[in-house]
Formats: structure tokens, C-alpha cells, sequence
């Protein structure tokens, strides 16, 4: 790790409760936050010990942006780092998602406050891009990579999940990086793995109406131990198990908590909390909020020591740079997928002018994220009203 100043525990709390309060869109936008605030401002990581970090991460089930504050506190402050920065980053979400639960269950409907995200939306595209394009330019070491990468981005685009197309781009790369030529890789990565994609199955304990704090502890246990992605795939598990098979909450509830998981900051795992407190308040939300957190930070105590010693091997190195370059190119499609919807959805001048101006302000200027954000907030809620 090279750091300019290296942080103590209480600059590790002020970081992440404030990334905690201003991360807003997605795991992709919380990553270039603490890029932008770890790399670029505090300097307390080199930029390839980030990109290994992201890299790992993945491969990993829980929230990705969770589990990378939870890695860079470990790096910067051991064992105490670990708890402080995951639970600082996890809290404001918590608390804001609670006090939206709780407005939901008295007046039955959710705040309109819409407005606001307008601009934000945009802000958060630029957000991203700024941190596809930094990590990029240190994860393409070379033309290898560069293949590995575009190769990842098709399957994304061809519709694989996220992990397998991971998996795939670190496994082929590797033999790639060591191994093959250009052209027997192109072939390998869109064509040579008949990679299937393989439907979750679960146990339920039963059909209920209304569960026990056990059992919902249990339900979001095994959610955050085994679930890869994005938050799209946690909108799939809650709805083919919560609704479906357990029916524990109707189909607009469960609408309902994922837009609140979108539209408050840090990870949108906290939509946990906002299903515990409408199935059982204020005990189902701690305890689903736990449960579905926890893993994660067992998860990564297991695998930070390990990130060194893979650097220390030719084969696994070359792994970590093709998972490297797959995360970036993983990003990158989140970036596209967003634009689209968020910028040509209809197509909205006023959001791309807005984000076009937030891009140039961070990569021509490097305006701080946090007074874009705030900005952008305003700006998109000066538009909606006028």
C-alpha cells in the first residue's frame, strides 16, 4: 500500500459515514466514489491495490460496494478498520431506509421526492465514468488485456450473469496471459465456453403469512451468503421466494422497497431493512438488516490475506489482472445500461446536458464528487419544479 498520510480510525469513520451519506446510485457509482476519495484525494492506496481489490471482490457473493469499504478498512486499520468502515458505510442507508418504512406503514404511500433524483441520476453517470475511465487506464496493461476485457463486455451485453462472464474472462485470461495467443483467446472468451445460465433454487421452510424473526433472519442469512450481482438479481431472489413461494409480502410491496432501495444512498441491500420492517418492524428490520449483511465481513477477513500471496504467483497474478480488467468491463456495461435508461428513456435533453457537464467538471477540473452531487441534486430539482 503506498499512502501519503496514513489515516487513523477516526479518518476512516468521517470517510465512509460520509461516501455512506452521499453514495448515490449503485454499487458502481459507491466504487468511484471511494476511488476518487481513497486514490485520487487522500492517497492512502495506490490505484493496482484498488483495482485487485475490486477484482476479488467479485468474485465474492454480498454487495460489492459494501464488501470494498470493508476491504480498504481492513488495509487501513486491521481488524477495527474492517467493522468501522463497513458499518459507517452501511448505516446512514439503514437509518434513512428505516425512516422511509416507517413512513410507508403510517401513511401507506412513499415520499415524492423524485425531484430530486433528477439531476443527481445524471451526476452519478459522470461519477462512474470518471472512475471506468481512471481504472481502466491501469487495469489495460496491454493488448492482451484489452481483448479479455471487450471479450468480457459481449457476454455481459449477450445477457450472462455477471459472476459466470467474471469467471470466465479470469479463468480464460489467465491461460491467455500465459499461455495463448490473441486469436485463440478472442475464440475462447465470445465463443469457446458453453457457459449455461443456472436458475438459484431454495428450500423454503414454509408458506407463511407471516414469518418468525428466525426464519426471516434465516431467509436473509442465506441471501447475502450466496448472492452474486447486481441489485436487479436481488430484485429476482426477493420476488421468486418473498412473494412467490413464501408470501411474505405482496408484489407492489416488494416494488415499493426496491424504489426505495434506489433512491437512498449507499448499498441497495438496504432494501432489507425496509422488507423486515413491513413484515415484522422494528425487530424483522434489524434483524434482516444483519443477516443480510454479516457475510460480507466474514467473507472478506477470509480473503484479504490472500490478495498478497496471489500476487506472489505467475498464475494466479495473471488471474487477478484478467478479473481486474472483467470488473472494469463489468462497470462499463453497468455505465451503458444507465445512460440508456437514465439519458434515451425517453430522451431527455435536460439530463444529458447535466450529465454532460458533470463529465467535463471531473475529468477536466476534478471538482470534488460530493459538491457535484449536491449540485446536481439542486440543479435537477430547480428543472422538475420550474
Amino acid at each position: 500500500m503506498s499512502t501519503s498520510t496514513y489515516p487513523n480510525l477516526k479518518n476512516i469513520t468521517l470517510l465512509f459515514l460520509k461516501i455512506g451519506i452521499i453514495g448515490f446510485g449503485g454499487p458502481a457509482a459507491h466504487i468511484a466514489l471511494m476511488e476518487d476519495e481513497v486514490v485520487n484525494r487522500r492517497r492512502w492506496m495506490s490505484r493496482e491495490d484498488f483495482l485487485d481489490l475490486v477484482g476479488a471482490t467479485n468474485l465474492i457473493p454480498g454487495p460489492n460496494s459494501t464488501e470494498m469499504a470493508i476491504h480498504i478498512g481492513y488495509i487501513l486499520g486491521r481488524l477495527p478498520g474492517l467493522i468501522l468502515a463497513g458499518v459507517c458505510f452501511i448505516l446512514p442507508a439503514v437509518i434513512i431506509t428505516g425512516f422511509f418504512a416507517w413512513m410507508y406503514q403510517s401513511f401507506g404511500t412513499l415520499p415524492q421526492i423524485a425531484p430530486l433524483f433528477y439531476g443527481l441520476k445524471a451526476v452519478v453517470l459522470a461519477v462512474i465514468l470518471n472512475a471506468v475511465w481512471k481504472l481502466g487506464q491501469k487495469a489495460i496493461k496491454n493488448r492482451k488485456l484489452l481483448i479479455i476485457g471487450l471479450g468480457v463486455v459481449g457476454l455481459l451485453l449477450l445477457g450472462f450473469n455477471e459472476i459466470i462472464a467474471l469467471l470466465v474472462g479470469g479463468i480464460v485470461g489467465m491461460l491467455f496471459l500465459n499461455l495463448l495467443s490473441n486469436q485463440a483467446t478472442t475464440t475462447m472468451i465470445l465463443g469457446g465456453f458453453g457457459v449455461s445460465l443456472v436458475a438459484q433454487t431454495s428450500t423454503g421452510v414454509s408458506t407463511l403469512v407471516t414469518p418468525s424473526l428466525g426464519q426471516l433472519g434465516l431467509f436473509f442469512l442465506k441471501v447475502g451468503s450466496v448472492l452474486f450481482g447486481s441489485g436487479y438479481v436481488l430484485v429476482a431472489f426477493l420476488e421468486g421466494e418473498l412473494v412467490n413461494q413464501y408470501h411474505w409480502l405482496t408484489q407492489q410491496q416488494l416494488l415499493d422497497a426496491v424504489a426505495i432501495g434506489q433512491f437512498t444512498p449507499g448499498p441497495v441491500l438496504s432494501t432489507a431493512t425496509f422488507i423486515g420492517y413491513i413484515i415484522l418492524g422494528i425487530p424483522g428490520a434489524i434483524i434482516a438488516t444483519v443477516c443480510i449483511f454479516l457475510p460480507s465481513f466474514f467473507f472478506v477477513l477470509a480473503l484479504n490475506p490472500l490478495i498478497p500471496k496471489m500476487r506472489q504467483s505467475k498464475w494466479a497474478s495473471a488471474f487477478l489482472d484478467a478479473v481486474n480488467v472483467s470488473a472494469v468491463a463489468l462497470m462499463a456495461v453497468v455505465l451503458l445500461k444507465l445512460a440508456y435508461s437514465t439519458l434515451l428513456q425517453p430522451v431527455d435533453l435536460g439530463a444529458i446536458v447535466i450529465a454532460l457537464v458533470a463529465t467535463i467538471l471531473l475529468l477536466r477540473y476534478k471538482i470534488n464528487t460530493t459538491w457535484l452531487i449536491i449540485g446536481g441534486a439542486l440543479v435537477g430539482w430547480l428543472i422538475k419544479i420550474v
